[in-house]
């Protein structure tokens, strides 16, 4: 939940009605959007 809050700004309100299926999926959302994609060249 941290990793949603950082990335999207979501609180706890947001969250709180939300299965853990559907949690795991922003989770993952979330790390897709912040962790930098090694494939990608760096612009210049």
């Amino acid at each position: 939940m941290a990793d949603l809050a950082m990335v999207f700004h979501w609180g706890p309100p947001e969250m709180d009605d939300m299965s853990l299926a559907e949690l795991m999926g922003w989770r993952e959302r979330a790390r897709l959007r912040y962790e930098p994609n090694p494939s990608r060249k760096p612009r210049k």
